[in-house]
């Protein structure tokens, strides 16, 4: 069950790069990207800025979402670029979860640096432009997209609602998000997410030790237990794409246990999407 047992103050970002069989994740935290393929060594880089989550662009490049940009960063060199800023003028936000989506554009949450209320936003940034999607949210968290490109979902962990909206041929919102999955009765906290082949919701659950699937319908299917409090963001990947893996964190705990913290991997019993591509301009 165990991926790798670096204790992460904050994993997140879990995402799996099939061109080099390898998980890449975050400790926001501590400001640094890991990359570890399956049988061997683990890398990390670290940066001057929160880091938190990426996009494939290609085999060698990512864009990596940080406290003030989205840059383009090279994983033969580590060296990167600034591609446009990221509310750079806004010293309360640094960036959270974010994914690819299907038609080649790259959405990023942001939060207050203490998850001040309604400090945080939703941005997408596609052929080369920036724009802020949605405002006014406090913890951004589990952006995915359903298979064909038509879904695009994501939550406010504060509120417990993971949201849905319907995109156009270019991938940008075309109505208002509605509720999806409502977790208030339960007292769960939605945190990062990922969707699989058939449509179905995986969001790991901050502070319950379990990630759940939830249908595509928004009905509760079945959850996987891990040995940690805070578990935070899943990834499906392996060669045949029927893998999952689990980002934890420490952040908030008292007294941490051996494993929070560490990112583990586990038979997800169905098969995943393919990680989208960045498509840059």
């Amino acid at each position: 069950m165990m991926f790798d047992d670096t204790p992460c103050e904050l994993g997140e970002g879990a995402l799996w790069h099939s061109d080099l069989n390898a998980l890449i994740w975050f400790d926001i935290l501590s400001k640094r990207i890991y990359l570890k393929p399956l049988g061997g060594e683990r890398r990390h880089w670290d940066f001057p800025d929160h880091v938190s989550a990426a996009g494939i662009v290609d085999a060698d490049r990512l864009v990596v979402a940080s406290s003030r940009a989205l840059m383009l960063f090279d994983l033969r060199d580590g060296s990167y670029q600034d591609l446009v800023a990221l509310e750079a003028d806004n010293p309360v936000t640094r960036s959270n979860d974010g994914r690819a989506d299907p038609q080649g554009g790259f959405w990023i949450g942001t939060i207050g640096l203490n998850a001040e209320k309604g400090a945080g936003s939703i941005w997408r940034f596609y052929a080369g432009e920036l724009r802020c999607l949605f405002d006014g949210i406090t913890i951004t968290n589990a952006i995915c997209f359903a298979p064909e490109g038509e879904t695009a979902y994501f939550t406010d962990t504060a509120t417990g609602i993971i949201m849905r909206v319907a995109l156009d041929t270019d991938g940008w919102p075309a109505g208002d998000a509605e509720p999806h999955i409502d977790l208030t009765t339960e007292g769960l906290n939605p945190d990062g997410a990922v969707i699989d082949a058939d449509g179905g919701l995986w969001t790991a659950q901050w502070g319950a030790s379990r990630v759940a699937r939830y249908n595509r319908q928004g009905q509760f299917d079945r959850a996987i237990a891990l040995p940690v409090a805070h578990v935070s963001c899943p990834a499906f990947g392996g060669p045949d794409m029927d893998t999952i893996f689990v980002t934890s964190a420490r952040q908030g705990l008292d007294i941490p246990g051996p494993q929070d913290g560490c990112t583990f991997t586990m038979p997800a019993n169905c098969t995943g999407q393919m990680e989208n591509r960045v498509r840059l301009p």
